[in-house]
């Protein structure tokens, strides 16, 4: 489906882009793999067209979908290739190690890229921005692992704040840079040219294609009087390509993903704490945080983004939790406090202020009541989830009625 995104850019907007320079750009939207196809939230006013069309097959090696998409040169085509690739495999053990680290991500990107019939090479281009990484990027500078600039976020509508940055959102960011390098392909009729534009900007290639032609494809990395930088950033590009097409003359073995650790992105309905949608996914707030880095206050803003992104193995787990939850809120209507989704005391059981007992060996404990949820519980009593649970050896987020749970360190 068209967007608005896959038009021309006007020429001020293509300066703005050229502004980005040395780590460039773009943004708003669209994750792939999601786990509920027929919802199509929005975010920053663009329609996410969700679906798992493009989601690769589960058997199928990804590095092989990758050599099949690639579109531009092989290792050979230039010695400066070569040079970078066994630079960045000088220690093969250490490439693997941080191949194996950025799988989820990769995986991810490379399933958007071929949403939008983007060069494989392009699924390749975060390791030479970041390697994956979800930088935040200080005042003025570029952040995500895209490394997108704030004049051209501004450009393209990418709402960054205090509390969110777009930037980071790596579904929306993702899609919004493949659907840029299309365009840019489309316009300019070749791929080199598009990873030109994306790091010396559309206005400045389109000057130099204006002044000395189309370039030729020998040699592979075209001499046109661009900055080093932008030539060396193709280079990179094709030199992580080319382990990719050849790992064995690398001495490197390229690491695989088991399914249940691919990215996915799952709607929410509401605006709740990270934490408290940690706990429904069952994993730690910390690599919650890192997927979902544009969120950067903490809390988890519908009108931002309705979607968090997840590994498939904590999916189910955290729509169950939110289905539960939501039945919760509903019932904890009736009680007129809605900062507290909990149901109503019955009047003969604990008080808010004393539903919890002091053990004999001075440990509090708290009794779980209707309504009560791990992250009610760790709020009320000043607790991290993570050690709510490790206190009661629980292994998910489920509580029973009556249950009795250490709130204090045993002992």
């Amino acid at each position: 489906m068209k967007r608005s995104l896959l038009r021309p850019l006007p020429v001020a907007l293509s300066m703005l882009l050229a502004a980005c320079a040395s780590t460039p750009p773009v943004a708003p939207h669209n994750p792939v793999g999601t786990v509920a196809p027929s919802a199509t939230p929005t975010v920053h006013d663009v329609t996410r067209t969700v679906g798992s069309a493009a989601t690769p097959q589960e058997n199928t090696n990804v590095w092989e979908q990758l050599r099949g998409s690639f579109a531009m040169a092989d290792c050979d085509a230039d010695p400066a290739i070569l040079a970078w690739a066994r630079r960045y495999t000088q220690s093969p053990q250490r490439f693997e190690a941080q191949m194996r680290e950025v799988m989820p991500r990769l995986i991810y990107v490379q399933q958007i890229a071929a949403k939008h019939g983007v060069a494989g090479e392009f699924a390749l281009l975060p390791w030479v921005e970041s390697q994956y990484r979800p930088v935040p990027g200080s005042k003025g500078n570029p952040a995500g692992m895209w490394q997108i600039m704030p004049i051209t976020a501004n450009a393209l509508g990418m709402r960054v704040d205090k509390n969110y940055d777009g930037r980071l959102d790596v579904p929306a960011a993702t899609d919004a840079i493949m659907a840029l390098l299309r365009r840019y392909h489309d316009d300019l009729g070749d791929w080199r040219m598009a990873d030109y534009a994306f790091n010396a900007g559309e206005f400045a290639v389109r000057k130099l294609i204006d002044q000395h032609g189309m370039p030729a494809a020998e040699p592979v990395i075209p001499r046109m009087p661009v900055k080093r930088i932008t030539r060396e950033h193709l280079t990179k590009l094709l030199a992580i390509s080319c382990i990719v097409r050849e790992p064995g003359r690398f001495k490197v073995n390229l690491p695989l993903l088991p399914a249940e650790q691919r990215l996915v992105s799952v709607d929410i309905d509401k605006s709740m704490p990270i934490a408290q949608a940690a706990d429904h996914a069952g994993m730690s707030v910390d690599e919650l945080k890192d997927l979902n880095a544009g969120f950067r206050n903490g809390y988890i803003d519908k009108r931002s983004a309705s979607y968090l992104l997840m590994p498939r193995s904590h999916a189910e787990q955290f729509r169950n939790a939110l289905q539960v939850s939501g039945s919760d809120a509903v019932a904890s209507a009736e009680t007129n406090k809605p900062q507290l989704p909990l149901l109503a005391d019955s009047g003969d059981g604990p008080s808010p202020a004393t539903d919890y007992q002091e053990s004999a060996a001075g440990a509090k404990t708290h009794t779980v009541k209707s309504g009560d949820t791990l992250w009610i519980i760790a709020r009320r009593y000043s607790l991290n989830i993570d050690q709510l649970k490790r206190w009661n050896h629980l292994q998910g987020a489920k509580l029973r009625l009556g249950q009795i749970l250490k709130v204090s360190a045993p002992g």
